[in-house]
């Protein structure tokens, strides 16, 4: 990937360090899972190994740890009952009278209509196809502006319309190699179309526009226009790609929550009812067993809320990255420099 690719990807326009980008977006979110459990564990083991007190003696004296599992358990059982329950509200708006389902319907046959008359045939059913139509779409169109402008009399519209046109066909090269790879259902599909600034590709065409209204003729005009009317279909549909994904990750979530909920309950119940003091003597590397025991114990039991940590971290970056729709840029860096507003 070129420089300027990278500027107009979103790694680019978020201006954040690749491992912040990584975790909170790019990153497994099992991986992230893992990472977030063994850190726990780490920071356990430590504050046990250097405490001013033996471990052993703190669990005989107190009931520290009773305490604490009891709590685990009491946590883990509230947490996945008010994580399904707010799923099944969420999800329960799909399950709508036959009218709004009818509704929906027309609504997603007229926007293949649009998008039919649009670019001359029907759009693709598969997303990542019909995204990269629309991209492809908007290339072919900027190249006919930017010919259709060949002639124009103005140097400086012409020098802005070929450093736009340069800059968006880049930007869409580098997206439509990213959609071959791209499953709907997966993060990829969304960071792909997330890479398409096509905010910013929106505002500067109607930009320059109106900008140099004076000095365009009606085929200009008109070349602009078809421009920016497929621009204005991108916005939309990647936001339904975008709420889609997010009932598909809600759904991971509560899946993945039930899944290791069960384990993290076993092991916070076994801990509460059977470790003593007593048990595990003896020390591995310098640590005493029932430390590593008592750090790891406590690490799995609090999994499914790092689970829930993963996931919602990445649907709330994806959430405030997209929220503005159209030639609203809300970030200073989602801003290119292909085209120069002083002018």
């Amino acid at each position: 990937m070129s420089d300027a690719d990278e500027e107009e990807s979103m790694v680019g326009r978020m201006d954040e360090s690749r491992i912040r980008f990584w975790f909170l977006l790019d990153g497994d979110r099992w991986v992230i899972t893992g990472m977030l459990m063994l850190g726990l564990f780490v920071i356990l083991v430590v504050a046990g190994t250097v405490g001013p007190s033996s471990f052993r003696s703190v669990m005989s004296n107190t009931n520290q740890v009773g305490i604490a599992f009891q709590a685990f358990i009491a946590s883990l059982i509230t947490g996945v009952t008010l994580v399904v329950t707010i799923g099944q509200l969420v999800l329960s708006q799909e399950l709508g009278s036959l009218k709004s389902q009818r509704e929906r319907m027309k609504a997603t046959v007229e926007f293949r209509q649009d998008i039919t008359s649009l670019i001359g045939s029907i759009g693709l059913p598969d997303p990542a196809a019909f995204l990269r139509q629309l991209i492809l779409t908007t290339k072919d169109r900027a190249e006919a502006l930017e010919d259709v402008l060949a002639e124009n009399s103005d140097d400086e519209l012409r020098d802005q319309v070929d450093q736009f046109v340069a800059a968006l066909i880049e930007n869409a090269n580098e997206v439509e190699e990213q959609l071959d790879d791209a499953e709907f259902g997966e993060f990829n599909l969304l960071r792909t179309a997330m890479n398409y600034n096509h905010s910013w590709k929106l505002y500067g065409a109607l930009w320059l526009r109106s900008e140099y209204e004076d000095s365009l003729d009606d085929e200009e005009r008109s070349a602009f226009d078809e421009l920016i009317d497929v621009l204005m279909f991108f916005g939309p549909t990647r936001e339904h790609f975008k709420a889609l994904y997010f009932q598909w990750e809600l759904v991971r979530l509560i899946r993945s929550i039930l899944i290791t909920a069960f384990p993290a309950l076993a092991v916070a119940i076994a801990t509460l009812l059977y470790l003593a003091p007593t048990s595990f003597p003896g020390m591995t590397f310098g640590v005493a067993n029932i430390i590593w025991i008592v750090s790891a114990s406590s690490a799995i039991s609090i999994v499914p809320f790092f689970v829930l940590t993963s996931i919602v971290l990445r649907i709330a970056t994806i959430a405030k990255r997209t929220s503005a729709i159209g030639p609203f840029i809300l970030h200073e860096s989602d801003r290119g420099g292909d085209i120069d507003l002083e002018n």
